[in-house]
């Protein structure tokens, strides 16, 4: 008996031997050194991100498959499992840059695959927390290292089965990068950098000095390329904002969106609607203003912000419902909707089919932005990207136009039959151009041409494009008080999402490119 309970004891402590040499994680100087940024380790961002005692790992003495790497490889570089954030379950990933820069590896890569593919399987959002080096050389080198290579053929498939969400938490090449171009949300922490390699491999291969910001830093992908949604301070902030985002969406595509209580005020907030409504109907205004009354209180949560910025896309709640709002915005280029803008309506349209996300219009738009740099940029092709998967969206859509809502795109934002219900305010025009242009085009005449003529010509063709005209031949269902428009949207969602389904859409683009 005394032998069994030696061999038993020597067995358990050789367990705790490789559990605690998996908890330490890299060399205790890298740890130290993070420490004294401000940065988190891969655990600490774990402990931030999930709720308390939740995590259950797996893979944790994984290892490099080489035998000369296995002593220096805890966890193999990437620390995986599954927890809870605000009771709902989540698959994560986090990369420990401490060992060997979160290179990917061959095991590492099996961790990946099998949390992926229980989150698909089970139905719960997966959390990539990024920060890697790219792949591991000498795993990858030689034809061995090619064999390696594409042994999941579904690895880069996404069919949105449940959300991905990225945190790029430091250098991010490789596979960081990979994951962070498939999410659905994607934030950063300044100072941090995307890119398919780093700067160093990046000079050498063109021959000249490469700026890690220039390269992929925030002010790059949250203006310039879309691929990230904010840009924040911290690993805190970063991972926080990730927590915020979650609350809005469902756990997979089969399930409705979470509601949660009103807030107390939502109601009478609405009615200061027109305090932010200019009277001008040439005079600007930042239509986030008119949207923060709208919605429950303090739940407007806009998805890259600083990208098209001519056009706000955002998530929110009504009612205690997830709604995604699409909405222009006068404030920039006077709401004219431009290349960026395109590309975010067409992958928030993408997001909202994909998950159930009712989506409401809030149109006030002069048209497309036109040019010789659009049409470069492939603007007619982009337009026809919205319109392709806005025709393919089978979640319930409401269009609210307050003002313009010109031409082509009068169908881009819901106008038609794109959208299950339509309302317009007082103030709306639904010419095919601005009244002033339409009889410089029409009559071929300006202003100083004939004052008087010009104006009553002007007058005739807005009568024409009125609310009034359009609720006449029933394209528009309402005309309402901008006042009531929280009211008729909250009955307007509680009618669509009503039936069997309960507002779950048919997910035709679920498996839109991510990115295009």
């Amino acid at each position: 008996m005394t032998d069994h309970v030696d061999a038993m004891a020597l067995s358990l402590d050789e367990l705790s031997r490789r559990q605690a040499r998996a908890l330490a994680m890299g060399s205790p100087k890298r740890l130290e050194e993070r420490r004294a940024a401000g940065i988190l380790n891969a655990r600490q961002r774990l402990d931030h991100l999930l709720d308390r005692d939740t995590f259950f790992e797996v893979g944790q003495l994984a290892t490099s498959h080489r035998p000369e790497m296995r002593d220096r490889t805890p966890a193999d570089g990437k620390i995986a499992g599954f927890g809870e954030v605000n009771g709902r379950q989540v698959a994560v990933v986090s990369n420990d840059f401490s060992v060997l820069g979160a290179s990917s590896s061959v095991i590492n890569g099996k961790k990946i695959k099998h949390v992926k593919d229980t989150a698909a399987a089970r139905g719960m959002p997966l959390v990539m927390l990024g920060e890697s080096s790219g792949a591991r050389m000498p795993d990858r080198m030689g034809a061995s290292g090619r064999a390696m290579l594409g042994q999941d053929p579904f690895e880069f498939r996404r069919r949105r089965e449940m959300p991905l969400v990225s945190a790029l938490l430091g250098d991010c090449y490789g596979s960081s990068t990979w994951y962070g171009c498939m999410s659905d949300f994607a934030v950063m922490r300044k100072g941090a950098t995307m890119a398919v390699a780093s700067s160093r491999v990046t000079s050498v291969a063109i021959n000249q000095a490469v700026d890690p910001e220039e390269l992929g830093g925030w002010k790059l992908h949250t203006e310039k390329t879309g691929l990230v949604d904010y840009a924040v301070d911290t690993d805190e902030q970063a991972l926080d904002i990730v927590k915020t985002y979650l609350g809005y969406m469902p756990q997979n595509r089969d399930e409705t969106t979470p509601r949660k209580p009103v807030p107390q005020g939502s109601d009478e907030a609405a009615l200061s609607v027109l305090d932010h409504f200019p009277v001008n109907q040439s005079q600007v205004y930042d239509s986030r203003k008119i949207l923060a009354p709208l919605v429950d209180r303090d739940s407007l949560f806009e998805l890259k912000p600083k990208f098209g910025r001519s056009l706000v896309t955002a998530l929110a709640r009504i009612g205690g419902r997830s709604v995604g709002i699409l909405a222009n915005n006068p404030l920039v280029r006077g709401g004219a909707i431009d290349v960026d803008s395109m590309r975010k309506a067409t992958s928030f349209l993408v997001l909202c089919d994909s998950f159930n996300l009712p989506i409401i219009f809030l149109v006030d738009q002069p048209g497309f932005l036109i040019g010789i740099d659009g049409e470069r940029r492939w603007a007619p092709g982009r337009i026809m990207n919205w319109m392709n998967a806005l025709s393919q969206v089978t979640v319930p859509r409401i269009a609210v136009t307050m003002r313009k809502n010109y031409g082509q795109a009068y169908l881009n934002m819901g106008g038609g039959r794109h959208s299950e219900i339509a309302a317009a305010w007082p103030t709306a025009n639904f010419g095919f151009m601005d009244p002033r242009v339409g009889v410089n085009v029409l009559h071929g005449i300006q202003r100083e041409d004939d004052p008087e003529r010009f104006e009553k010509l002007v007058e005739e063709i807005s009568q024409d494009s009125s609310a009034y005209a359009l609720a006449g031949l029933f394209e528009a269902q309402a005309v309402i008080d901008p006042r009531e428009t929280r009211r008729f949207l909250v009955s307007a969602l509680d009618i669509q999402c009503a039936g069997p389904k309960g507002g779950i859409g048919e997910h035709h683009l679920a498996n839109w490119p991510t990115s295009y």
